[in-house]
């Protein structure tokens, strides 16, 4: 079990999301960076898919009631371990009674605490997931408090050393398949959507432009701060699906990203989606970031999904000694 001694508004117990109730309304929820809760499962022997805790406000503080075996993936949140300074992407055993602390991280923006037998909170629709919006899933729908006691599941993986073990972080060990400008702005790859056309004027502009994450932003949506665009002209449209990484644009012209906790549908003009491959990427930018939309398409994600998998088999691959062990 998990104690939680120092937490703020927004920290939540989240998995891989909810999938299959869009069409009664039912948001996917889930982490924002998968990336980083799959990696941190793989590294705990957990199922990729076994919930976490998602941190976006800090400090955050906990104390294991119990021994086990966490991974600290995500932002590089300065962690200690009862005062031990612990590196980013880790893992290690812990003791009964150690308590970890989150920091306000040097780069990033959420942090994933991933233990072993994964938080072992009730299953609401498919998922442990936390959906705020509609007050259910995760701890009892609403985010963590000071005092929460959280059930860790039971495991059969063998336990990490207590001296550690770490992860390359994807960002360095992919290197080669994601953009990045040299200023620190944020290169994500998207695909024109369907009223793509409708902007034809300002195309240009809209890729070619430095958007910044407006203050206004959550895990529902990012708003875009920038010279607006708009369309040639105004269309009535009925509303339609929506999907995480689907960029609409609102009458006043500046875009908005569409994220976890996002309406299952909408009616503002979508002149973009960014690939689910880069979502993990948008995870980790802060309100005040600048990103860049880079033209792409469908071959280039899937080129990207490839690589992404090839990292997460090497990962598999490298813990799978620890599993046969105790016979997995």
């Amino acid at each position: 079990m998990i104690e939680i001694i120092k937490t703020g508004l927004l920290n939540t117990v989240q998995d891989l999301g909810r999938s299959g109730f869009r069409h009664i309304g039912v948001s996917v929820s889930g982490v924002m960076d998968a990336l980083a809760l799959r990696a941190g499962n793989i590294l705990t022997g957990n199922d990729e898919n076994a919930a976490c805790l998602e941190i976006q406000l800090f400090p955050f503080r906990v104390r294991f009631l119990q021994d086990a075996s966490i991974a600290i993936t995500g932002a590089d949140c300065r962690a200690t371990l009862d005062g031990e300074a612990l590196p980013p992407w880790w893992g290690c055993a812990v003791k009964q009674g150690q308590e970890l602390e989150l920091h306000f991280p040097r780069s990033g923006a959420r942090s994933y605490l991933c233990v072993a037998g994964g938080i072992d909170v009730p299953v609401v629709m498919g998922s442990r997931s936390t959906a705020l919006r509609g007050s259910f899933g995760g701890l009892e729908g609403r985010w963590l408090q000071k005092g929460d006691r959280l059930p860790i599941g039971p495991t059969d993986a063998l336990p990490l050393p207590v001296s550690g073990m770490g992860i390359e972080p994807p960002a360095v060990a992919m290197a080669s398949l994601f953009p990045s400008a040299d200023d620190g702005v944020v290169q994500l790859r998207a695909i024109p959507s369907g009223e793509y056309p409708l902007f034809a004027a300002d195309h240009q502009r809209f890729w070619q432009q430095r958007w910044q994450v407006s203050m206004q932003s959550n895990r529902t949506g990012y708003r875009l701060s920038g010279e607006p665009i708009m369309p040639e002209k105004v269309v009535e449209m009925r509303s339609y699906g929506l999907v995480p990484g689907i960029v609409q644009v609102p009458p006043a012209g500046e875009p908005i990203i569409q994220l976890s906790d996002a309406n299952t549908a909408g009616g503002y003009p979508k002149i973009a989606g960014i690939i689910e491959e880069d979502l993990w990427r948008l995870g980790q930018v802060q309100p005040g970031q600048f990103i860049q939309l880079i033209k792409s398409d469908a071959q280039e994600a899937i080129r990207v999904a490839a690589g992404i998998e090839r990292w997460l088999m090497r990962l598999r691959d490298s813990c799978l000694p620890m599993k046969k062990v105790v016979g997995l």
